[in-house]
């Protein structure tokens, strides 16, 4: 998989810049906020129509304009692709490939692969739930696209059961804005039959969202401890755990499922009493422990990175395994938060492997044989400058 032009026009800070990738790694070099990392989000958003840094669509349109554009021509074994991905203010994307728009966005997703490694990933130990959670569900996109329409289904359900739940919240006690426990019961005993469709609703999507997460986590967690192991010099031994807010305590469709349900039942009032769901997906956790001790509890920064370090080879790897090509490897000014011996490591793991971009202010973190082998572009306000 090997990506070879990059055009943005009127995305974040770029006017208009096409890049053209003449070596398997490039490295961009700039100062802060200069347009580096908004190139990388560009590629991120053409792999998983996601951000890691959660932007709206309106966010990644440059100021006055209404449209912004990100297109990729990408080489794969299969063949020759042509990507584009249309932004609109409004939120109303649109999506192509080789001229042809698609109807459905989850079919574009799947051509370019590509793994982001960031500053920002260090939250993936330290951060909440929901930081953990978006990390897998952006690679389970990547591992099964149709996963991304799955997501959509149960977050719409999600959004309009708490819609329903406030509502009733609201009616039960009109005055006071808070509903209390005798009024909870009333609205509960009153409107069972629509409450009962939202709950069938959220738990076929749940299930279908826990199974997936589950059987991710099982394929990914014995690659990341062989790497954690690898670059700890074997003293620590990395678990990676799904600790699903629904019991899974087999991976079968109806059994998951009739859990869900007995649990949101025993939940209910609660729920209405608080005004939003509390059971489901959007509540689990992924617990990551270093020698039997939560990761976040543990030790320095650098058995920190280590972690995520060895998270990330572990998506790579995977990806490579399940596609069939090697993705390819944004770095986000990572190698400074890197001691030389982890910047080793990850720098041995890519050689030529995997396509790589990276994003530095400077470029002593690079040894000659790096340099002399990588395209290097100059960015300056959203402009590559040649030198």
């Amino acid at each position: 998989m090997y990506l070879q032009t990059l055009l943005l026009r009127q995305f974040r800070n770029y006017k208009e810049q096409q890049v053209n990738f003449t070596a398997p790694k490039t490295i961009l070099v700039g100062n802060n906020a200069q347009g580096k990392s908004n190139l990388l989000e560009a590629v991120e958003l053409l792999a998983t129509l996601r951000s890691h840094r959660m932007a709206r669509d309106r966010d990644f349109i440059r100021d006055g304009e209404e449209i912004a554009t990100i297109r990729t021509t990408v080489q794969r074994q299969t063949g020759e692709s042509d990507l584009v991905l249309t932004l609109r203010r409004n939120g109303r994307r649109s999506v192509a490939i080789n001229g042809e728009k698609l109807r459905r966005q989850m079919d574009f997703l799947g051509v370019l692969n590509a793994v982001q490694f960031s500053s920002l990933d260090l939250d993936l130990v330290r951060g909440g739930p929901e930081g953990r959670r978006n990390w897998l569900d952006t690679l389970l996109i990547q591992l099964e696209p149709v996963y991304a329409h799955i997501l959509h289904q149960y977050n719409q359900v999600l959004r309009q059961r708490n819609a329903f739940l406030r509502s009733t919240q609201q009616r039960s006690s009109p005055q006071r804005g808070e509903a209390n426990p005798g009024a909870v019961s009333s609205a509960l005993s009153t409107q069972p039959e629509e409450l009962a469709v939202w709950d069938a609703q959220l738990a076929t999507a749940g299930t279908k969202v826990i199974r997936r997460r589950d059987r991710a986590l099982q394929r990914l967690a014995p690659i990341a401890t062989a790497w954690h192991t690898s670059i700890s010099g074997s003293t620590e031994i990395l678990q990676v755990h799904y600790s699903p807010n629904v019991p899974l305590e087999q991976n079968q469709s109806e059994k998951v499922q009739q859990t869900f349900l007995e649990k949101i039942q025993h939940r209910a009032i609660a729920e209405l009493h608080r005004g939003t769901t509390l059971v489901g997906p959007h509540r689990d956790e992924v617990e990551l422990t270093i020698n039997q001790t939560p990761a976040r509890l543990y030790g320095s920064q650098g058995q920190q990175r280590t972690l995520v370090l060895a998270l990330k080879l572990a998506e790579l790897q995977l990806i490579e395994e399940v596609v069939g090509e090697p993705p390819l490897l944004l770095l986000d000014d990572v190698l400074a938060e890197l001691d030389p011996s982890r910047q080793n490591q990850l720098l041995d793991a890519i050689q030529d492997r995997f396509q790589t971009l990276i994003t530095t202010t400077h470029l002593s973190s690079f040894d000659s044989q790096w340099l002399n082998s990588s395209q290097i572009l100059y960015i300056n306000a959203g402009e590559i400058i040649l030198k």
